[in-house]
Parts: structure tokens; C-alpha cells; sequence
């Protein structure tokens, strides 16, 4: 029975990587200018204040679009969070998109990433509807590839949220995997995506599956396109359960690649 499961697996995945080879959008954060390429990227200023304070999140940060907390440096992208009093705020940090640039149906998504470390960071990077076309969160579902908290140091999360299945009710789906070095060496975090399910993978390793369960829009709301997000925020409901060292300051995500196939 184990032997045929893991023929299942080994089968799965590899029809995965075969089913999307094309390679439709990508940056390698390469060149000579150390400013990110508006034709792909944008960012989100603030802290989603009035109207979202926090960005749902309690979160402590707010973004700006200056060199300090986003650049190009040596072939990477750097999102950097200071500890630095920014509109009001303790911190300042980037948060970046392809919103108005680019989003996808389906497809493999590969970005990677080194991850800043300490109690109180938390980067992300996921996916949010380009058209909210079943209605506000959670209706029209997030895809989150990768979620790191300092808290825990050797974890990484992977998730999706729907209206039937989100952190407010405590019905997410999702699932955590160990690795032991995140903000040591370089990991990349996928997704393989398709009419029927999400798989969610780390160095082509594959941690976990959300399928359709024929619950309608409310559980499959990823039959519309989605945008990618980049960021990293301090403290809120996940990043904060522990608190923040306010010792750890400044801390970066690095980004070697984004690179999506369909």
C-alpha cells in the first residue's frame, strides 16, 4: 500500500512540473539600476489606515516605496524592515505587487527567497483576487505560498483561505513544514495550480494539497486570476502572538527570482 502511494506521489508530481513548463513572466532582479522595474512591480503605501487599519492584521509596520526598505542589490531583491519611526509607526518596511502589471489562472509559481529572522518579523508571500468578482475577503479566497514567523524560527506555512474555510472561523486549510535554515540559505517556495487543487512545495518538495471540494465559490473561488504579493510585516495577530524583539532591527527578505509558468 506505501509503495503504491508513493508511485501516486512521485507521479503527481511529476505530471505537475511537466503540465506547466512555459515560462510567461518572470523577474531575476538583474542590471544595473538598484530600483525595481515599475512595468512589473508597484507598491502599497501606508498602513491600510482608515479603512483597514493594520491591514486586517493588527500589524505594526508602515510601507513605503524608499530604497531603504525595497532596492535591487547584487542581483536580488531586498525588502527591509527599520526600526524607525515612519507616519506614526515604529517600523518601516515594503510591500509589493503586480496588481496593475500582472496576475494568472492556474500555473506554477516559484520565487526564491533567504527570510529575515527574529521574534516579531513576519514575511509573506501570496496571492489576492485581481477582481473580487465573489465578493471581499474571504469570498473571492488568498493564496498564501509562504509564511514565515520569528516566533517560529523553523517553520514555513503554506494556506488558503475561502469563505468557508478562513483564520476568522478558524477553519483555514492549510499546513506547516520544517525547515531548519530559512533565513540561513536560500529556499524555493511554489505552487503548482490547477482547475482542481493547489499543491504547495518547498525546494520541489511537495508539504501539501487543497482541493476542490465541490463547495462552490465559497470553498473554490481560484477559478478567477490572482496577483502576487511581497512583503514583510512585524508584529500582528500571527507575526506578534510573541511579542517583538525591539533588538533584531534592522531585518531583510531576499529575493533571488520570481518565475511563473503555465
Amino acid at each position: 500500500m506505501r509503495l503504491i502511494l508513493f508511485k501516486w506521489l512521485l507521479i503527481t508530481s511529476l505530471f505537475g512540473r511537466a503540465q506547466y513548463t512555459h515560462l510567461v513572466w518572470s523577474d531575476e532582479f538583474e542590471g544595473s539600476s538598484n530600483v525595481l522595474d515599475s512595468s512589473k512591480w508597484s507598491y502599497d503605501i501606508g498602513n491600510g489606515c482608515p479603512d483597514n487599519c493594520g491591514w486586517g492584521n493588527r500589524q505594526q509596520e508602515y510601507y513605503t516605496s524608499d530604497a531603504e526598505n525595497s532596492r535591487i542589490e547584487n542581483g536580488l531583491l531586498i525588502i527591509e524592515v527599520h526600526k524607525k519611526e515612519t507616519h506614526g509607526y515604529k517600523y518601516s518596511s515594503a510591500r509589493i505587487h503586480t496588481r496593475n502589471s500582472a496576475s494568472w489562472r492556474e500555473g506554477r509559481i516559484d520565487v526564491r527567497a533567504r527570510l529575515p529572522r527574529g521574534r516579531g518579523v513576519w514575511p509573506a508571500i501570496w496571492m489576492l483576487p485581481q477582481k473580487w468578482e465573489y465578493g471581499g475577503w474571504p469570498y473571492s479566497g488568498e493564496i498564501d505560498i509562504m509564511e514565515h514567523v520569528g516566533w517560529a524560527p523553523d517553520s514555513i506555512f503554506g494556506t488558503v483561505h475561502t469563505q468557508n474555510y478562513n483564520h476568522i472561523k478558524g477553519t483555514q486549510k492549510g499546513k506547516t513544514i520544517a525547515i531548519s535554515d530559512v533565513s540561513l540559505h536560500f529556499h524555493t517556495y511554489s505552487i503548482i495550480w490547477n482547475k482542481k487543487q493547489i499543491d504547495f512545495l518547498v525546494d520541489d518538495k511537495k508539504y501539501f494539497t487543497y482541493v476542490d471540494d465541490g463547495g462552490g465559490p465559497d470553498s473554490w473561488p481560484f477559478d478567477k486570476a490572482f496577483y502576487l504579493i511581497m512583503n514583510v510585516a512585524v508584529g500582528g495577530n500571527f507575526g506578534g502572538v510573541h511579542g517583538i524583539d525591539e533588538t533584531i532591527w534592522p531585518q531583510r527578505m531576499e529575493i533571488d527570482y520570481v518565475r511563473v509558468y503555465q
